[in-house]
């Protein structure tokens, strides 16, 4: 069965072509800064254990016409993996929001689509896109099933102490207003290496998916207790265009005292603060960079984001009663050294002991960046959302 995984994120899309059930990439890719300056595509091939990567400086404006220079590089005549689009049998989804809709993965019809769009006000960065990525790909790819697998699923096994909200009940029964929680394919993917890796099934983690959007998740036994976002995923962590955590009196007074309207609101809390709205810049690289040429704010902002990361380690431990271990991973987690190490400083009394050295060695698969004696691992692992919607879809078609 060969499957074509589209990941759209808020910037970015990831995609893998990958035949199940061996569970066998055929080729990979990553196109990024979507709608920014310098957007490029990464293609990468691999046959015979040899690795084929081509990347191009194009102008990817929008998500649609990257999912569209990604099916060009599919049948590529030099470098494509396939002859015509009808060799793709199924389509998989990353959906970020199934709302109380959702919470298994789904073949695509008309109804699913009219229960995703509904979810566009939940999920304004990246509902869109995911539905966007399901209409092209239906143009595309026209004789593939077309799977949404979404992000909220994981989180299913939260405790109604951990999902409901503190407003009146009828908006929970009524009108489904509780948290639901995201990425939780990255979260559950992670979570599950970490465990095989600690050989501990019941093992206490903390995972902290850092990209352009930010969450950790609580996870004890395998399954969710806790995570950061809320109905939308605006919440928790700061983020490279998203507030994160607000008081909610700004917003009432942005709109009474400074005028601005509901939808201004929503605009600039989603698309305009963040890293972005305190530093100018949504990429964590182009931050980095601000710093080393000696600009503070850019450097304050730094500090906030980690900070911000810190708080939820501290929450989720005592939520756990303890921790085994933090998992950094994501496009930020996983490449980032600074705010490792930033996130994880004078936290002893947790038992969490970052080794430098460790840190600013970068290495492949798997690996631990604590002190050899620290209680808590302290584990990098590279994500692989596709590798476990493949999994998904190959699971929902076999039954």
């Amino acid at each position: 069965m060969n499957v074509f995984v589209i990941n759209s994120g808020s910037s970015s899309i990831k995609y893998q072509l990958i035949q199940m059930p061996e569970a066998k990439t055929v080729c990979s890719g990553l196109i990024e800064r979507i709608g920014l300056e310098g957007s490029a595509i990464t293609h990468k091939t691999f046959s015979k254990s040899i690795e084929q990567s081509r990347k191009e400086t194009v102008s990817v404006p929008d998500h649609a016409t990257g999912l569209r220079e990604a099916a060009r590089l599919l049948t590529d005549k030099e470098i494509g993996v396939i002859s015509q689009p009808e060799e793709i049998d199924v389509v998989g989804h990353r959906v970020v929001h199934g709302g109380e809709s959702f919470s298994s993965t789904m073949i695509i019809n008309e109804e699913v689509k009219k229960e995703v769009k509904k979810l566009f006000s939940l999920a304004p960065l990246h509902n869109p896109p995911n539905y966007l990525g399901i209409e092209v790909a239906e143009e595309i790819f026209k004789s593939a099933t077309q799977v949404a697998v979404f992000d909220t699923a994981f989180h299913q096994t939260m405790a109604p102490v951990a999902y409901r909200i503190a407003i009146p009940k009828a908006f929970y029964y009524e009108h489904g207003i509780r948290n639901y929680g995201f990425h939780g394919t990255s979260h559950k993917y992670v979570s599950e290496q970490a465990v095989d890796y600690l050989k501990n099934k019941e093992a206490k983690i903390i995972t902290i998916h850092l990209g352009n959007g930010c969450s950790m998740t609580a996870i004890r036994n395998g399954q969710c207790m806790d995570t950061s976002m809320g109905l939308g995923p605006m919440n928790g962590l700061i983020m490279g265009t998203r507030t994160g955590d607000i008081d909610q009196s700004v917003i009432f007074h942005l709109v009474k005292q400074l005028g601005y309207s509901l939808d201004d609101v929503n605009n600039i809390l989603n698309k305009k603060s963040g890293m972005l709205g305190l530093t100018g810049f949504s990429d964590m690289r182009d931050v980095q960079s601000e710093i080393n040429k000696g600009n503070d704010e850019a450097k304050l902002a730094y500090d906030m984001y980690a900070y911000h990361i810190k708080k939820y380690i501290g929450a989720f431990a005592a939520t756990l009663n303890g921790v085994d271990a933090l998992v950094f991973t994501a496009g930020v987690g996983e490449n980032d050294a600074l705010t490792r190490k930033l996130a994880t400083r004078d936290m002893d009394y947790l038992g969490i002991r970052l080794d430098e050295e460790k840190n600013s060695s970068r290495r492949k698969g798997i690996y631990e960046i604590n002190e050899e004696t620290g209680p808590v691992k302290i584990l990098v692992i590279p994500t692989n959302e596709e590798l476990e919607i493949a999994r998904q879809c190959y699971t929902l078609l076999s039954l």
